[in-house]
């Protein structure tokens, strides 16, 4: 009997072998998106020093109270334009984009494209 490896294990090799050409730096950092089943997470990151510069997850007080669910297409979006807007707010313009081993579909795309519709480049 042939046994299938589990789709959260395939999503992390994927997401270890993206990671060798992904890499953020002071000037361009690195927009890294994470989503479960009931919440989606994104971080600017500072791969050099290891900092995350920004932050925003639909957990958060403020973008929770604007939503109906946490994890649809179009929590995703309003995701996007939040860590846009904060992102620009601290003087980054231009990112590199970390699906996080994600299929560019959905929900990670939807996020994608709000952020770039908000001012961020990548």
């Amino acid at each position: 009997m042939v046994s299938k490896e589990s789709r959260s294990e395939i999503r992390v090799k994927k997401h270890k072998r993206m990671r060798f050409s992904l890499n953020g730096t002071s000037e361009r950092p690195r927009l890294a998106v994470f989503r479960s089943n009931n919440h989606m997470y994104a971080q600017i990151i500072d791969d050099t020093v290891g900092h995350t510069l920004v932050s925003a997850s639909t957990l958060e007080k403020d973008v929770k109270a604007e939503l109906k669910k946490t994890n649809d297409v179009e929590a995703a979006a309003y995701l996007g334009t939040v860590i846009a807007k904060k992102a620009l707010e601290k003087g980054i313009k231009t990112v590199v984009f970390d699906r996080g081993g994600f299929v560019y579909t959905g929900k990670i795309a939807a996020l994608a494209d709000a952020a770039r519709e908000a001012g961020l480049e990548f």
